[in-house]
């Protein structure tokens, strides 16, 4: 029997008491270093090596910079907001991530899911404020102001909330849930950095992931079908919106506007094709097209110049004024409406962004804090909340190209903010006359990746089946009820997943590789024999409160023997022979002498003397596992028959002394516990 080494005893308040007096005493050193793990860019950035990386960082920001430009007017659609919010956000959460960022690679903005979930809370206050949701009403005339919104809009606004400007209408609304949301979402990001819940990223599995993806992107698509073909059709709100959207469509595709349907197929034609050839030429190519934006400066002229809104009433983006707006505290009012709503998002918006971080870190051989990437996204969201921005989070498409461009640092996102910048100063009003189907056809073409998670479906489920059933409804969630309740629904399906798992997990009898002293299935493998008057259980799954009963049938069923229903018939038995005896009849209830009845007692079922539990796959005991290992050396010992444990690990043996399972003094613990199945199968050998 190998020796336990003796552990020191550790005093856990001693400790604590240390690490809380060594945090709170504040020295220079100290503080100097608290500045430099909080904002990372003064470590790398006077260390950085101008000559080698600049023409990189500059190329990438440059290109970001320009693919950002129209996707941020695109995805102002899926928010419910105007486009001049979506280029702050992107000016702002790069500026911040340069600055507390410990990735040097990831690009954070704007990003589709996460727009999406914005904008659905943003639909479902502005209706419940009593707002019209159709934004297809004629544009303003583009006097650059931002308090141009409708007045019937602000009438019915006065009407049910109260505690904001009575004069703030439908826009201001909208931006002032916007910014309640994306402040409480930066608020929990930040708490859960203090309080080190980074832990809770991993209940978020790749498919739960994959799927939530997958089944947004149908939400998103589908939301984005009226502005293709033109139609004006209310913004569907609540569970089932993918559905009631449909229907509503296929109501109204008499209405479709035949300026909208032919320029929409025209632009999908061509950013597709463009997307397919710089994904075969990649290698060829120094950087990627800006498909984006040449169709948006394109499609702007001719919307212009062919006066395609007056003439065909093509709906567009409208006025786009350039500048800031001042500052403003997020009301505390609306925060308390969005608090539950901005959990999700958080949560969401962290875990992209750290799983990111993680992936090109390990491509590129650095490391990430991933407590300092939950700072930095949690600044993200809240300080350009008070600058009339939105959520934010990494985006693995526009990752993909700085990584392609020659990103070395953060320094590149400096660069797309200024890209950024140079639009809202100057650029913006350009856009007025950008139809939305447009800006559809950009969104509906960035969820290419996503969508083609379809065709992996086949190999996914040839790889792992429960997987393939956990991404089928997480998606199926997220498109058909909600984002927010898919995503919930997919976390709590793949916890029952694995729950179910170690329920009913695989049980075997093994037998003996011949010749060797190794142990198999015998029903997985051919020519293993079976030890004599030996049964060799395995159990492959922690044994605890949810899968004892599972445990003892599965033992019950493949050693053919359930003891306490022998131990009963046995019981009976001898209460009968007893009556029998009294009244002086010396043959048994059988016809048999008494001689033959101890024959009887010893029921020719039993083809065994020693039950070997493989314990190898039982990585933890509870209260309850000790105590069904307990029942069973009780039971099978009334049955002359021995039960030997092979293979456990420490914890499994600490949690069988603290049980009593060995008895009090554990002296017989080297007759019960062996550290291989063969010393097991040698010992009950022996004892026969």
């Amino acid at each position: 029997l190998m020796e336990r080494k003796t552990h020191v005893t550790i005093n856990r308040k001693v400790i604590m008491l240390a690490k809380l007096r060594k945090s709170c005493s504040c020295t220079p050193q100290k503080l100097k270093n608290f500045l430099m793990d909080f904002f990372p860019v003064l470590r790398w950035l006077p260390k950085y090596r101008c000559k080698e990386y600049i023409w990189g960082d500059v190329m990438s920001g440059l290109v970001i910079g320009i693919i950002l430009v129209p996707q941020a007017i695109a995805y102002s659609l899926l928010a419910g907001l105007k486009p001049i919010y979506s280029l702050y956000t992107s000016f702002f959460a790069n500026i911040i991530y340069f600055l507390m960022g410990t990735s040097r690679h990831v690009s954070v903005g704007i990003f589709s899911l996460i727009s999406l979930m914005v904008g659905q809370v943003v639909d479902r206050e502005l209706l419940l404020a009593g707002f019209d949701l159709n934004d297809d009403a004629p544009p303003a005339s583009g006097d650059g102001s931002l308090q141009n919104d409708n007045l019937s809009n602000t009438t019915a606004f006065n009407l049910t909330i109260a505690g904001i400007n009575a004069e703030c209408g439908k826009e201001c609304y909208a931006i002032g849930i916007a910014t309640a949301l994306t402040f409480m979402a930066g608020v929990y990001q930040v708490l859960m950095g203090i309080f080190r819940l980074g832990f809770v990223s991993m209940y978020l599995s790749e498919s739960v992931l994959d799927g939530f993806a997958t089944g947004a992107s149908l939400t998103i698509l589908t939301a984005q079908v009226k502005y293709l073909i033109g139609i004006k059709i209310p913004r569907s709100q609540g569970h089932g919106m993918l559905v009631i959207t449909w229907i509503n469509i296929f109501r109204n595709i008499s209405q479709a506007n035949l300026c909208d349907v032919i320029t929409s197929a025209i632009c999908i034609v061509v950013l597709v094709t463009a997307k397919e050839l710089g994904d075969r030429y990649k290698h060829k190519l120094k950087f990627p097209l800006p498909t984006e934006l040449v169709i948006i400066v394109v499609a702007t002229l001719v919307s212009h110049y062919g006066k395609l809104n007056e003439v065909y009433a093509s709906s567009v983006s409208g006025a786009i004024p350039t500048g800031f707006i001042p500052p403003k505290v997020p009301e505390f009012n609306l925060m308390l409406r969005v608090a539950l709503d901005a959990l999700p998002l958080a949560i969401v918006s962290f875990v992209f962004t750290v799983s990111l971080s993680e992936m090109f870190a390990k491509k590129y051989a650095y490391t990430i804090r991933a407590n300092q990437e939950m700072f930095a996204v949690g600044f993200c969201n809240i300080i350009p909340s008070f600058f009339h921005s939105f959520a934010t989070s990494a985006a693995l498409a526009k990752t993909l190209v700085k990584t392609s461009t020659g990103c070395q640092t953060q320094i590149s996102g400096v660069i797309s903010a200024m890209v950024v910048l140079l639009v809202l100063l100057f650029l913006a009003p350009l856009f007025y006359s950008l139809q939305k189907c447009v800006l559809a056809c950009i969104i509906i073409v960035s969820l290419r990746g996503a969508l083609r998670k379809f065709r992996d479906v086949p190999a996914r489920y040839h790889v792992n089946k429960v997987d393939t059933l956990v991404w089928v409804v997480t998606m199926s969630a997220s498109a058909l009820v909600s984002t927010e309740i898919g995503l919930l629904v997919g976390i709590v399906f793949s916890m029952l997943c694995i729950i179910v798992r170690t329920q009913r997990p695989r049980t075997a009898l093994l037998g003996q590789i011949k010749d060797t002293s190794f142990y198999e299935d015998d029903l997985e493998y051919e020519n293993l024999s079976t030890v004599p008057k030996v049964k060799i259980f395995r159990f492959e799954a922690p044994l605890y409160y949810a899968n004892r009963n599972y445990f003892l049938k599965s033992l019950y069923r493949l050693t053919n023997l359930d003891p306490n229903l022998e131990a009963a018939r046995r019981k009976k038995y001898e209460k009968k022979e007893k009556q029998h005896l009294k009244k002086g009849n010396h043959r048994t209830a059988n016809g048999l002498g008494i001689g033959e009845t101890t024959l009887q007692l010893v029921p020719k079922q039993i083809d065994f003397q020693t039950l070997v539990v493989d314990c190898s796959s039982i990585s933890f005991l509870d209260t309850t596992g000790v105590n069904t290992l307990k029942e069973i050396l009780k039971d099978y010992k009334n049955l002359n028959i021995s039960v030997l444990l092979a293979c456990c690990n420490p914890s499994v043996i600490d949690s069988l002394k603290r049980g009593g399972y060995f008895g009090k003094d554990f002296g017989c613990m080297q007759e019960m516990l062996f550290y291989s199945i063969h010393n097991a199968v040698l010992f009950a050998k022996d004892q026969k």
